[in-house]
């Protein structure tokens, strides 16, 4: 369950948003405030997980509020002007809706934020096996994917998707998201990041050679830049001896 809150100066506006997010799955209102300053105190004491944030607003706009908010409260940006995409997304908004903003458009942002949350609350338990955590989920199409780390052979990036190969060999898992959110949730002793568009279950690969990991039958470069990273982690599993 995400906690949220509204905040515009148009009544229109947040009646809107507020039949939206009493239909939507998944989302708790928490209020509803017609100025940032209004809602200053009140989510500095209880903070929410999202806002739904309107950018021109008297006394403090909403970027300048998105500066000050506690950082862990993302934001979905709401205004009748384009002009402020750019802005938006300097301070990490998760999405940017137009007024008037449809029910479509709100549940793709929804579904964006759902996905963020779930990327962070699975590297927040900590991702590993210390915390009794052995998977994580996984948002492809409409769906919840739950894939253990043991069934991961590797991560692959593509600009904004990334794609999950299962080491049974199926089907790979197409998803949403970032490499660097897949990083965060990986439990870091068992997965590594090779290359910018690779990340490998280290506890899969069977060769190390010549500036490439062999997973089975499939050959990934090592890049210059993950090459220290990675002989790190050999280095730290190589089994020295004398001979005989």
């Amino acid at each position: 369950m995400i906690t949220c809150a509204i905040i515009d100066d148009e009544p229109l506006a947040v009646r809107l948003l507020e039949t939206y997010t009493d239909k939507t799955p998944g989302l708790c209102l928490r209020g509803c405030y017609s100025s940032a300053i209004q809602a200053m105190k009140e989510l500095r004491d209880h903070p929410v997980d999202l806002l739904f944030l309107d950018i021109q607003m008297p006394e403090l706009n909403g970027l300048e509020f998105a500066r000050i908010l506690n950082p862990d409260t993302r934001i979905i940006f709401t205004t009748a002007f384009d002009r402020y995409a750019v802005d938006g997304f300097k301070v990490n908004a998760i999405d940017y809706l137009l007024k008037p903003v449809s029910y479509t458009d709100f549940l793709t942002a929804v579904e964006k934020a759902q996905h963020w949350f779930g990327i962070a609350r699975a590297a927040a338990a900590g991702g590993t096996d210390k915390n009794g955590t052995d998977s994580l989920f996984v948002k492809s199409d409409y769906k919840f994917i739950r894939l253990k780390f043991s069934d991961i052979l590797y991560v692959e990036g593509l600009k904004d998707y990334v794609k999950i190969y299962p080491a049974n060999g199926s089907r790979p898992i197409l998803s949403l998201t970032s490499m660097s959110a897949v990083e965060k949730a990986l439990p870091q002793e068992r997965f590594l990041r090779i290359h910018r568009s690779y990340i490998v279950n280290m506890e899969q690969v069977s060769v190390l050679e010549r500036g490439q990991i062999l997973l089975g039958d499939k050959r990934l470069p090592v890049s210059d830049s993950y090459k220290e990273r990675v002989q790190e982690y050999i280095g730290r599993r190589l089994l020295h001896g004398r001979g005989i």
